[in-house]
């Protein structure tokens, strides 16, 4: 019998930790798209689109603790519980940083969002569709080539941003006279990226489960 089959067997029907997965990674998607929306707003928008993001991050934490519930009344878990609760807790973080970011750029009043941050938003969105597509197909190991494809477009995504990054930061400083403004606009920048960092933790422990049981 298959991996993928063996462990869709186990995994209590009700509620398993796949289906759960497939949730939260879906939901980023939802998120990092409405990001994406409000990065490319005009400013007097992007306060729903905040409050949607915000919305959205209360779904994820709310599937990350219907994660942590189903792993602390199961005996038998698809792979090992260290693995699902760091992979929980990574994506969790994605959103939350997602969240951080939408939420400075709507307190801090940033008039024009620049090129950087789309193209950081842009980064961040493709990343969570990555990971929603290693997620999905979990469940079936059969499924190991689109995963692993997966999980090198999200490091080659993350490598990136670092580019992007650290040229958007030496161009704020280099143009930028405002110096509130540059703390604002660093700051927004650094937790994008640190969005996508966090992207790359997921996509770190996704192959680390596939080869604990390959």
């Amino acid at each position: 019998m298959a991996f993928g089959k063996i462990f869709s067997f186990l995994v209590p029907k009700n509620r398993n930790f796949f289906q759960l997965f497939a949730q939260s990674s879906n939901n980023l998607v939802e998120i990092s798209k409405t990001f994406s929306e409000m990065i490319n707003s005009p400013i007097e928008k992007r306060h729903e689109l905040q409050k949607k993001i915000a919305d959205l991050e209360h779904v994820g934490d709310e599937i990350t603790h219907q994660i942590f519930t189903e792993l602390s009344t199961n005996f038998i878990t698809p792979f090992d519980r260290e693995d699902i609760s760091y992979l929980a807790s990574s994506l969790d973080d994605i959103v939350d940083y997602i969240h951080g970011s939408a939420k400075r750029l709507d307190t801090y009043k940033i008039t024009e969002t620049s090129s950087s941050m789309k193209k950081l938003s842009e980064i961040i969105e493709h990343s969570a569709k990555e990971i929603h597509v290693a997620v999905s197909n979990m469940k079936d190991m059969n499924n190991a080539v689109r995963i692993r494809e997966a999980i090198v477009r999200i490091n080659s995504l993350e490598n990136h941003a670092d580019d992007i990054f650290d040229n958007a930061v030496a161009e704020l400083f280099e143009n930028e006279k405002d110096a509130i403004r540059i703390m604002k606009v660093k700051e927004i920048l650094a937790n994008m990226e640190t969005a996508t960092d966090k992207c790359e933790d997921v996509a770190n422990v996704i192959e680390t489960i596939m080869v604990k049981n390959s």
